[in-house]
């Protein structure tokens, strides 16, 4: 979709994917206001250090995201040997039948295979993909990919170039760490240490220290490959004028409250950059602060945005990170990660002696009903609305709550606590089974 279609006068706003490397941390952006996750599970995934997430946890948060109408992509993105592609294909299908949304490729050759397979699920090309200009981007697009995650490399006016010429969504990197090398094409780590970063092994060669040598001479020992961490909140309407479909934040390694904080703050300047207009967009200091002390290295730059191969991007005293705020992480656990988001759904129960139970739940796009024929004329205590509703409300650690319930029945009847949760328990896993 393009970025420069308008609705009402405005730009549609670009899409905030948030990471996640764990089911906690899934969640806090979720509450967040995230509009999209990306996540990994246990194989061919960029980050195999991170917890990432089980077969049945990535089922599970695919169906509790589009509760929510919030998407989920999956990184498939290291490079795939050729004797592992059926076996790539095979592991992906629970999810794609889950409804997964997209998967996340680098790999040329799983492309093709997985867009056969499963022409239902977009394919994003990863970062690793290496999408510098338009003509990588147009072959990216003729391969069947729905969305380029562009290298971090690009300048915004190659960005804008990039989208006046290919009609297809592109996703930038705004917040995290940042690599020295170019993206997807790092054999650093790999040449060093027999760990590579296209298998999802990186060691960060690139956060050691290093000496130069210039005319035999050897100068004193520093970081001088260690880039600053990324932070574009003070450029976002920049960002946003150029047409990019998905602000991406970096971060699948670092904790829920990172992750849910950073992307708390970045929901917040993009929905008052369409409030009030460029203009009056301001960053209010305390929030820059905030976000330098949520674990991020002691330097932070904007990235290649506006510059391109500067000194002013490297951190070369250190790359340590500076640590995280104490009641900063309190704060951000508390609002974001205590409990989970639950979706408000609307109910209406009937019970009759001749027509039996009816039980509806829905929502404004979706409906299900369940019904039972276990009524009956009550001799001592009949059942009361009360009763029936307290029942149907005890829906526990499932991702509802009613927002309304309406209870229409006889008087005298005899309704069974059995039979009451039953036909609850029923409703309530077919409409999920409905998302």
């Amino acid at each position: 979709m393009n970025m420069k279609q308008e609705i009402n006068g405005k730009k549609r706003k670009p899409e905030l994917l948030a990471p996640a490397g764990n089911f906690e941390g899934f969640l806090g952006c979720i509450n967040a206001g995230c509009d999209a996750v990306y996540i990994g599970g246990n194989r061919y995934g960029a980050r195999a250090y991170a917890e990432n997430f089980s077969d049945e946890e990535i089922v599970k948060a695919i169906k509790y995201a589009h509760l929510f109408d919030i998407k989920v992509y999956l990184t498939v993105n290291t490079l795939i040997k050729q004797r592992e592609l059926s076996d790539v294909v095979a592991y992906v299908k629970p999810f794609a039948d889950a409804g997964l949304d997209a998967f996340i490729v680098q790999d040329i050759g799983l492309i093709s295979l997985l867009k056969n397979a499963y022409p239902e699920t977009e394919i994003h090309v990863s970062t690793q993909g290496f999408s510098t200009g338009i003509n990588s981007v147009k072959y990216y697009k003729e391969l069947g990919a729905t969305r380029v995650v562009l290298a971090r490399e690009l300048t915004l006016n190659e960005i804008k170039a990039i989208k006046d010429s290919v009609d297809i969504e592109l996703e930038t990197f705004i917040h995290g760490a940042m690599c020295y090398s170019f993206s997807g094409q790092c054999l650093f780590s790999s040449s060093l240490g027999g760990r590579s970063g296209n298998r999802g092994r990186c060691a960060g060669p690139c956060r050691l220290e290093y000496a130069s040598v210039i005319d035999s001479s050897e100068s004193e020992a520093k970081y001088l490959l260690s880039m600053k961490d990324q932070c574009t909140v003070s450029i976002l309407p920049e960002l946003i004028d150029a047409g990019i479909d998905s602000l991406k934040i970096e971060g699948r390694m670092k904790k829920p409250e990172y992750t849910a904080f950073v992307t708390s703050v970045y929901r917040k300047y993009i929905d008052e950059y369409y409030l009030y207009g460029k203009s009056k967009y301001s960053v209010k200091p305390k929030d820059f602060t905030a976000l330098k002390n949520m674990y991020m290295r002691s330097e932070i730059g904007t990235g290649y945005y506006n510059q391109i191969n500067s000194a002013e991007m490297i951190s070369i005293a250190s790359p340590s990170y500076s640590g995280s705020d104490d009641s900063m992480m309190k704060y951000t656990r508390e609002k974001f990660l205590s409990a989970p988001r639950k979706k408000s759904i609307s109910g209406y129960f009937s019970a009759s002696k001749a027509d039996g139970i009816a039980f509806s739940v829905f929502d404004s796009n979706r409906c299900v009903t369940v019904s039972d024929t276990n009524v009956s004329q009550s001799i001592n205590k009949p059942a009361t609305a009360e009763t029936v509703r307290k029942q149907l409300c005890k829906l526990g650690d499932t991702p509802f709550t009613f927002d309304e319930l309406t209870i229409d029945m006889e008087d005298d009847l005899f309704l069974p606590v059995s039979t009451l949760n039953g036909v609850r328990r029923r409703a309530i896993e077919e409409l999920l089974n409905e998302f």
